[in-house]
C-alpha cells in the first residue's frame, strides 16, 4: 500500500511496510507541508491514514486496492485503481464527520470512516483466517460466518438516548454499503452527522439466516427482531458475561464495553460531484 502526498506540483509516493503505519506517515507528510494525501489500499489502510488526518484541513483521496473497498463502493468510484486515479481531478473536497470508538476499558481509542460493528460481524472478523483471506478475498469472511451457524452468540445491551435494547449484532454505520455486497443501513451517507444504528436481536446464529434474507430482499426495516434508529452517541455493555468483539471499518478493534460517538467536522474527503444529494 502507498501514501501519495502532493506538495505544490510535486508528488511523493511512500509505501507502507506493515500495519499501523499509515496514520503516522500521513501525519508526517502533513507536517512536512503536503496539501493532498492519497491512499492506495483497502478500507483498513484508509482507516489508518484517516486516523492520522483527523482535525487536519488537508484532503484525503483514495485509490481502491483492498478486499472489499467499501468506501470506494459507497462513493460509486468503482474498484479499478487506475480508473479512479484518472478521476481524482473531478472529485471535490467535502468536510465530513467521523465515528470514534473507545473500548477495551479505555485501552482502545480509534476513529472510523465507515462503520463499527459489535457482536456477530466482529466475531466473524475475529475468526477470520488471514491466509485464506489473502488467497480468496471475501470468500474467507463467508467461511468464518458460516462456521458460526448453530452456535450461541454473545448478547449485549445497547443504550441510545436513555433506552436500552438487547441484541447480538449492532451496526453503527455512516455508509449504506456493507462489505461491498449488501446494504444494511439504507438512509445514511458520509455527509450526515449521525449514525444509522441497526440492531439485531437473538442469541443464535441460525436466526441470521432470516435476517440476511431480509437484507438481500430489502425488507430489514420493519422485520421482527430488527430495530433501526439514528443516533450520534451510543453506549454498549456486555449482558451475559461473554466476550463480545468490536470491528472498526472491517478490522478487529477490541471488546466491550464501548462508547461510540460522532466527531463532527473532522476530516476533508475527496468525493464525487453530487455525492449525498
Amino acid at each position: 500500500m502507498e501514501i501519495l502526498k502532493q506538495e505544490g506540483h510535486s508528488v511523493t509516493a511512500t509505501p507502507t511496510t506493515g500495519p499501523n503505519m499509515a496514520g503516522a506517515m500521513a501525519r508526517a507528510h502533513i507536517a512536512g507541508g503536503a496539501d493532498l494525501v492519497v491512499v492506495a489500499g483497502g478500507d483498513g489502510t484508509i482507516n489508518e491514514a484517516a486516523e492520522g488526518m483527523v482535525g487536519s484541513d488537508v484532503p484525503l483521496g483514495i485509490l481502491p486496492a483492498g478486499t472489499a473497498n467499501v468506501l470506494a463502493t459507497e462513493m460509486r468510484l468503482g474498484g479499478n485503481l487506475e480508473k479512479v486515479a484518472r478521476r481524482l481531478g473531478e472529485l471535490r473536497p467535502k468536510r465530513i464527520s467521523v465515528g470514534h470508538v473507545t473500548c477495551d476499558g479505555g485501552q482502545v481509542s480509534r476513529h472510523f470512516l465507515l462503520m463499527a460493528g459489535i457482536g456477530l460481524d466482529a466475531h466473524v472478523v475475529y475468526r477470520l483466517n488471514a491466509a485464506l483471506k489473502a488467497r480468496t478475498g471475501k470468500f474467507a469472511y463467508w467461511v468464518a460466518g458460516w462456521s458460526l451457524l448453530g452456535r450461541r452468540l454473545a448478547e449485549f445491551e445497547v443504550e441510545i438516548a436513555g433506552e436500552r435494547r438487547k441484541c447480538s449484532f449492532a451496526l453503527l454505520s455512516k455508509v449504506r454499503n456493507y462489505g461491498g455486497d449488501f446494504e444494511i443501513a439504507r438512509s445514511v451517507t458520509l455527509l450526515h452527522d449521525q449514525f444509522e444504528v441497526v440492531l439485531f436481536e437473538g442469541g443464535t446464529a441460525t436466526r441470521y439466516v432470516k435476517y440476511f434474507a431480509g437484507m438481500a430482499l430489502n425488507r430489514l426495516s420493519g422485520m421482527r427482531g430488527v430495530t433501526v434508529v439514528r443516533a450520534d452517541q451510543v453506549t454498549i455493555s456486555a449482558a451475559d458475561g461473554r466476550r463480545a468483539h468490536v470491528q472498526i471499518d472491517g478490522e478487529l478493534g477490541g471488546t466491550l464495553p464501548a462508547q461510540i460517538r460522532i466527531v463532527p467536522d473532522a476530516l476533508t474527503l475527496l468525493v464525487p460531484e453530487g455525492y449525498g444529494a
